[in-house]
């Protein structure tokens, strides 16, 4: 009975994992001619205050923790859940992304250059080796790339509450 009952949690929670809904959808008109759609992901917020990615790195650099709604372009995202995604900061270098709770997840497809507005909160986090192996294996980098991973490191990482993807 106890093997029937744990195995019935853990289907269940795998298939609940597996839900990537949006939350709601919105239309943007930019110009009168053509319509932009918007998806949001996890809690809806307005987009107001909105910084760019550049100004977060700034803003974030001599503070623990930073609520911030900022606009990015994504340069990876996650190919096997959804789970996270990597945006562009002005330095050359990525700030990963993920979703609170694992309450909500972005679309399985490439979203390379896409535009997302979040908000959330940014702080400064080493990430191990094993999460950076893990994170690498999602996006689904090679073997090679994977073992080439060997030292934690230092980032800036952010926690998002909601997503509008452009």
């Amino acid at each position: 009975m106890k093997k029937t009952f744990i195995m019935l949690l853990a289907a269940a929670a795998l298939y609940g994992c597996n839900q990537s809904k949006p939350a709601t959808e919105a239309v943007d008109a930019n110009t009168p001619t053509e319509a932009t759609s918007a998806t949001t992901y996890g809690a809806t917020f307005a987009e107001e205050n909105v910084i760019p990615a550049s100004e977060l790195q700034q803003k974030a650099a001599n503070q623990d923790s930073l609520l911030a709604t900022v606009s990015a372009e994504v340069v990876e995202s996650c190919q096997s859940k959804g789970c996270w995604m990597d945006v562009k900061l002005t330095d050359g270098s990525n700030m990963k992304v993920t979703f609170r709770d694992y309450g909500f997840f972005l679309p399985v497809e490439d979203l390379k250059g896409r535009t997302v507005v979040f908000t959330g909160t940014a702080k400064r986090e080493v990430v191990s080796v094993d999460d950076q192996r893990h994170y690498a294996q999602d996006a689904g980098k090679s073997e090679a790339e994977i073992a080439a991973i060997t030292a934690p490191k230092e980032e800036l990482r952010f926690v998002a509450d909601g997503v509008i993807l452009k």
